[in-house]
Order: C-alpha cells, then structure tokens, then sequence
C-alpha cells in the first residue's frame, strides 16, 4: 500500500515573519503527517530592524544571527538555500534558481519544490525610484552581506583619515557620509555611526573623533520621521544636530555619482559613501509569480485572511505582501510588528484552512513606532488601551521598549526556554565582547 503524500507547506523567505511562521508550523505538526519547508537565499537569519548596528559595528551579527539548519533541525522543518525564481500554480510548484559558489561553479542546479499550500514571505528591497546613479554608487542595507559590506568600506575611510592626521596633525581630512531617507533606518544609522566614530579610539586609532566624520541626512518631505508625531521628530533632529548631523529636509536627491549627491536645488553633496534608505518595494522575483495580482510597489495583493487574490492556496505575509484594512485608505506600513502579527495569521489560518474551518481576517494592532538613536536617545510613540491611545515616550522607557521588540522576536524564533536564555547570554556579551565588531 502506497502510503499518502505528506501535506507539503512551503515557506518563501526566512525573515521575522518566515522562520517565526516555520517554527510554529513545525511545532505544531511536525513531521510525521506535515513536510514544513522553507526557502531562503541565505544560509542565516538576522533580525532586519539591526542592520544599521551591523553595518557599523555595533552589532556582531556572527553573534546574533539564527542558523536555518540548526534552527529547522530543533523545530521540526525542512530547510532548502536558493532563491525563488517563479511559481507554477497550475501544477503546484516553486521553482528554484540554480546556486553556484564564488568562482561560478553550480553547487546545486535549478529545481522545483511541490507545495500543497504556499505562503510567500521574501521580504522587500530598498526602492531607488530608477534616481540616475544610485545601483552604481550608493550601498543599500537590506540583507546582513551589505552590512557588512558598509562596515569594511567605513573602517576603510576611518582608516585612511587617521592615516593621513598621523603624518599631518594639521589635515583636514574627514570621512564624509551621504545618508538618503529620513525614516527610522537613515535616522538610526546616522546616530549609530558617531557611536562607532566614538569607539574607534580604544581600537588603535587614537587620533580619529567623531569631529573627523561629516553625516549629511537628505529627506525629501518636509520633515524626518513622518511616522512619529512634530515634537518626537523636532526631538530626533535635535539629538541628530548635536552629534553633528547636518540634517537636510525638503532636499530630493536627483542624481548619485562617484563623488556625491546632486540635489533638486542645484546643490552637490560630497560623499565618500553614500547609503540610500529611502522608500522599499517588494523583491523581484526572476519569472514572476503567475498571475498573482501585484501593487505598484510589486507586493502581493491579499483577501484580508492574508490569502491572494488569485489562489486561496497561496497566501502572502510580511513587506511583499499588500493588506489594506476594510475601511482603511493604504496599505499596512512594512514594519516588523505587522510581520510578527501576519504571522499569527497565517499559522491560525493554515490550521483552519487544513481542518476546512472558516478562517479569520488579519486584524492590525498598531502598538506604535520607535526609534533609536543609538546609545544617545530613543524616541517614539506607543498606542494601546493602557495609555488610552497613543502616547509620546522618549528616554529610558523609549529605550526599554524598544529592547523588549527584538527580545519578542527571540521569543517567537526560539521558544520560550531557548528565548530567555538567549536573552540572558545577550545582556553578559555586552559586558564581555568588544565595543565595535572590526573584522
């Protein structure tokens, strides 16, 4: 007797909302009935809201990152390295792009993965808006290979200007800085980068201070942080302004080149690097995603039970997917609490999908936004019925909070016996490791 096929749930994209919804599914169902998959282009998961301490040094994401294989061998899943390169509904199937390894050699070929039901989660991409220059020119942080990629290039620069003060202590040199996007990352990495500017002295470059580095932050609206209320933003820019940051409002970026910004204004804004983190659109994916209905911004466009249009066996969670509330005149913002929330969803909604229940509509708590300005401030609003609404919160409370968003996410990715004790080996690495990761 043949025995019968597993039911085959396949998971595209390992961020917050995918290996949070792999864990849980394979919790839950585990192998014996379920085949849980999940499909990611890289080999580790590392939470997207601390690229910019990654990308600066801050962070060693060596340390914090989530192995997929160890993480999918201790819950239940499968875990299969590629790229998604396009869907075949008809029959079922993704389709995996070949990978090869750095001297372009095939480590494993092009292949497809049956699905029974499929839930895409690949997450977004910085959106440069086709600005002429800006592929060229400027680094993006939208994966941990970036981050690390600014961090090499940052050292570098920080390198060459304590070089250059060593032979000449009269030198002017600096390590200038182009952040494009006023919202929470360009604001985050701009106050991060003078805590490494400040760090850098007890690493053997004595001689460079955060007065040798030069942060520009362009944002095209009116304002920075248009998420936050006028005073937590006039209160961000301050804070900004005092480390230094020229904080530029209003300035639209119409070119990037190898030496700089060009501005609406006329204006030119010479860089050394240039990061550009305005606005995100969904990932491209190769061969599209047959026929499913897209937004401008390329995300999948869903039912309110987080299902496409086009198949209820196929659903879309997290930033590539688009889910405007009944009533609501946009799209929910691609925030990680909205994917930690569309999570919980689609785990309910798979079950009752499965169990052929009636499933239940995606229902958005706004808890509100934070954002931190390194180890200087932490800004932000919060909603809910304790305060009766939204409430303003900055300093230490902000802070606190802001900590306990990643120690959720630790929770949902681990469990709650592995969770606290991640928690806990968290709080004594800052104690124990170095300042600054510098390699």
């Amino acid at each position: 007797m043949i025995p019968d096929k597993k039911i085959q749930i396949v998971i595209v994209g390992g961020g917050a909302a995918g290996i949070e919804l792999a864990r849980k599914l394979g919790a839950r169902y585990g192998r014996k009935r379920h085949d849980i998959i999940l499909i990611d282009r890289n080999r580790t998961h590392i939470w997207k809201p601390l690229l910019h301490e990654v990308a600066t040094g801050s962070l060693d994401a060596s340390l914090d990152e989530v192995g997929y294989r160890s993480h999918c061998h201790r819950w239940g899943y499968r875990y299969l390295y590629g790229t998604l390169q396009g869907i075949d509904r008809a029959a079922r199937r993704v389709h995996i792009a070949p990978v090869f390894d750095p001297k372009g050699r095939e480590v494993v070929g092009a292949h497809s993965v049956r699905y029974d039901y499929l839930v895409l989660a690949y997450g977004s991409v910085t959106n440069d808006f086709g600005t002429p220059g800006v592929a060229e020119n400027c680094l993006f942080l939208d994966s941990r290979v970036q981050a690390d990629g600014f961090r090499d290039q940052l050292l570098d620069h920080c390198l060459r200007v304590s070089r250059a003060m060593s032979a000449d202590p009269g030198s002017d040199a600096r390590v200038r800085i182009a952040i494009v996007g006023g919202g929470a990352t360009g604001v985050e990495l701009a106050a991060e980068l003078y805590n490494a500017a400040d760090a850098l002295g007890y690493y053997g470059l004595e001689v460079f201070d955060r007065q040798r580095m030069d942060v520009t932050l362009l944002e095209a609206g009116p304002r920075i942080l248009p998420a936050l209320p006028d005073r937590l933003a006039d209160a961000a820019r301050e804070e900004l302004e005092a480390l230094g940051v020229k904080v530029r409002a209003g300035v639209a970026v119409t070119a990037s080149t190898p030496l700089g910004m060009e501005t609406k204004d006329d204006g030119f804004v010479p860089a050394d690097l240039q990061v550009w983190a305005a606005g995100v659109k969904a990932a491209h994916i190769r061969d599209g995603l047959d026929g499913l209905e897209l937004s401008r911004a390329g995300q999948v466009i869903v039912r309110p039970t987080l299902q496409s249009l086009a198949d209820p066996h196929v659903f879309a969670m997290g930033d590539c997917a688009s889910c405007t509330p009944e009533g609501a005149d946009r799209p929910i913002p691609p925030r990680a609490q909205a994917a930690h929330q569309m999570a919980d969803t689609v785990f309910a909604n798979l079950g009752r999908l499965m169990a052929n229940r009636p499933l239940k509509n995606f229902e958005y708590k706004d808890h509100g936004s934070l954002v931190s300005l390194s180890r200087y401030s932490t800004v932000g609003s919060l909603m809910g019925k304790l305060v009766g609404g939204r409430m303003a919160v900055e300093g230490r409370l902000a802070r606190f909070v802001y900590m306990s968003l990643y120690r959720m996410h630790l929770l949902a990715v681990h469990g709650k016996i592995r969770g606290p004790a991640l928690i806990i080996v968290s709080h004594i690495n800052r104690f124990v490791r170095p300042r600054l990761k510098l390699h």
